[in-house]
């Protein structure tokens, strides 16, 4: 899996890959205003040894938005033919690493409330639940799950840096690429 990136030649793989994903996946336009954001890191994700899935080979898209010591997930998906082989938790990873190396130690998320399989790679991580909200998707009325990461705490009970497993300490912290 190679991780790089978003380019502008990227973008209508991922609107692709989004409304694949999402019932109501952001607007095409939406992508390339955050490739012109200083405080979005845009990221995707190309398979290594398999055909790819378009012209460009992404399979999967991430965008953070960076703020101080924030950093905010705004939207993964992954191609549904390529779900289940890491592509999403490499992606996050690589995300969640560079946002480190530019000073984030906090990271927030929204979750689906029924998406199991996503809380349960945010959960790996070190995300907690910290809040809902109430009929947060419109297509549903589905709650979305609040999840934070929070570096800067490390009392019992709380994950903090030190707290982490070590894989992930070691890899938010540059020590494995």
């Amino acid at each position: 899996m190679n991780i790089r990136r978003m380019k502008a030649t990227d973008l209508a793989a991922v609107a692709h890959i989004d409304a694949l994903s999402f019932n109501h996946p952001w607007p095409p336009a939406a992508f390339e205003i955050e490739l012109e954001n200083p405080n979005a890191r845009c990221w995707v994700a190309e398979p290594t040894g398999h055909p790819p899935d378009s012209r460009t080979g992404v399979i999967a898209a991430l965008v953070i938005w960076r703020v101080l010591d924030e950093a905010h997930i705004a939207t993964i998906a992954v191609h549904p033919d390529f779900r289940g082989q890491g592509a999403g938790r490499l992606l996050l990873q690589t995300g969640m690493q560079s946002a480190y190396a530019e000073g984030a130690r906090i990271y927030h998320l929204e979750v689906r409330a029924r998406n199991l399989s996503a809380q349960k790679m945010y959960l790996g991580f070190g995300y907690e639940i910290v809040g809902r909200r109430p009929r947060y998707y419109h297509d549903n009325g589905e709650d979305a799950l609040l999840m934070t990461l929070d570096l800067t705490r490390s009392k019992p009970g709380h994950p903090g840096l030190d707290s982490l497993p070590m894989p992930l300490r070691d890899f938010l912290t540059g020590d494995i690429l």
